[in-house]
């Protein structure tokens, strides 16, 4: 089986193509989130065809392409339901439409963080676990969970993929979303150059002299003792790792695999969330693993293929 696979982000888009649970050929370009998607997606299918070429594949030899995005997806119709900032069109576009005019090929969908845990699951750290869910800590922060091996979705779409707005501070301000306090709103990429620039101790601070702050910035500053960039860090990681606890009340997972962008700084983040898990998760039953992502930016690539293949077979 041969499929195309675009994974979209907040800042980049991932390409591939997939075959047989191999990346055959991957690229990267930039999202531009704030334009609307009909704009990227010319871009997004020319990228593809390119990518067919580096493989030595036509476009008319794949069994489909499939989409990994961020937002809450109407799998059945592939559509997608809301913006959460970005691409503020897409919930008006017929998806499957484009793909079959522009591509010749069926698409299938599903929500970004749902189709890094299929990655995992199928093929990278969750392997051999039907109970596990996912954090993915970017742009904002994504959730996800497969339960005695099912995927997590709901019928609307949005089961398990919310975590990221689940409210861990009532006093906290408006999210994105509408809610208030989301974890995403504490500890996200989308958010902490505003919450260092915000710090009380941060005119003293290192991070002062850059010019964009990012969490790459923040862990190494705070391995030197910056007393701004060491609270920054410890907020987050306690954000994380409470999320982490709520998934395990909620979800009953043996396993939570960390992805995304700001695994750069895995060691950190799993070590902290594993001593935190095992001070205030109540699981009786025994200790609840954790994880680094195996397949970085791969996992929702070969979910494609996965989702691709899902969808043939409910057709035929």
């Amino acid at each position: 089986m041969i499929s195309l696979a675009a994974d979209f982000g907040g800042t980049r888009i991932k390409l591939g193509v997939v075959r047989d649970a191999t990346v055959m050929a991957q690229s990267v370009i930039a999202a531009e989130s704030g334009r609307h998607l009909t704009e990227r997606l010319e871009a997004v299918a020319a990228g593809l065809e390119k990518l067919c070429e580096q493989a030595g594949i036509a476009p008319a030899e794949c069994d489909g392409v499939g989409f990994s995005y961020p937002s809450i997806i109407d799998r059945r119709n592939a559509r997608i339901l809301d913006h959460f900032g970005k691409f503020g069109d897409a919930s008006a576009i017929d998806l499957r439409g484009w793909a079959e005019q522009r591509l010749h090929l069926p698409l299938a969908i599903d929500n970004d963080a749902r189709m890094a845990l299929i990655g995992e699951w199928r093929y990278g750290a969750g392997r051999g676990s039907d109970n596990c869910a996912i954090i993915t800590l970017g742009t904002g922060i994504g959730v996800s969970a497969v339960i005695e091996g099912q995927v997590l979705r709901g019928v609307h779409g949005q089961a398990g993929i919310l975590g990221g707005h689940t409210t861990l501070r009532t006093e906290g301000g408006t999210c994105v979303c509408g809610n208030v306090g989301c974890a995403e709103l504490l500890a996200s990429t989308s958010v902490i150059d505003r919450l260092a620039r915000e710090h009380p101790l941060f005119a003293g601070s290192a991070l002062a002299k850059r010019e964009t702050i990012d969490y790459a910035q923040i862990f190494h500053c705070a391995s030197a003792g910056d007393e701004c960039a060491l609270s920054l860090r410890n907020r987050s990681l306690e954000t994380w790792a409470a999320l982490a606890v709520n998934l395990i009340h909620v979800f009953d997972p043996e396993l939570i695999i960390f992805g995304g962008g700001l695994m750069g700084s895995a060691d950190e983040i799993i070590s902290f969330v594993r001593d935190y898990i095992s001070r205030h998760a109540h699981t009786p039953w025994g200790q609840v693993k954790v994880a680094a992502s195996e397949l970085g930016d791969r996992a929702a690539l070969l979910a494609c293929e996965w989702l691709v293949h899902e969808d043939v077979e409910k057709v035929n």
